[in-house]
């Protein structure tokens, strides 16, 4: 199961729902495997309090890990209790599908997070966003 999982997530866009028991050890494998891959594991855990904004706020952390920073990341997503709300899964599945998700970023966060990609990360990092 690890070279299973181990394959998907070096597949570009790689990604895989484990579904099976509790206590199983899909979590454990699938760290295991990201630990393998050098990825970070950004983990998504529902509680009570979190709705639709919390999960837009964390795949934006997330989004920006991966895109501006390029760092090869692993999104950990295990509901714990009942989703409250269809909304979590009508984004995951536009995550899983398309990559995006729409309305996520608004047009000025858009611009904001735009002028960073395709400079190298010394430029990027020494340059502010008045330096544009």
């Amino acid at each position: 199961h690890l070279a299973r999982i181990s394959r998907i997530l070096s597949m570009p866009i790689g990604h895989a729902m484990l579904v099976g028991v509790g206590g199983s050890g899909k979590q454990s494998l699938t760290r295991l495997a990201s630990y393998i891959a050098g990825y970070e594991i950004f983990q998504i855990t529902l509680s009570r309090t979190y709705n639709a904004q919390n999960l837009l706020d964390d795949l934006k952390i997330l989004y920006r890990t991966a895109g501006l920073k390029r760092k090869g990341s692993h999104l950990l997503f295990s509901p714990t209790t009942r989703l409250k709300d269809e909304n979590f899964l009508e984004s995951m599945n536009n995550l899983i599908a398309s990559g995006e998700i729409s309305g996520m970023f608004q047009r000025d966060e858009i611009d904001e997070n735009s002028w960073g990609v395709g400079t190298n990360n010394e430029e990027r990092d020494a340059a502010t966003p008045s330096d544009k």
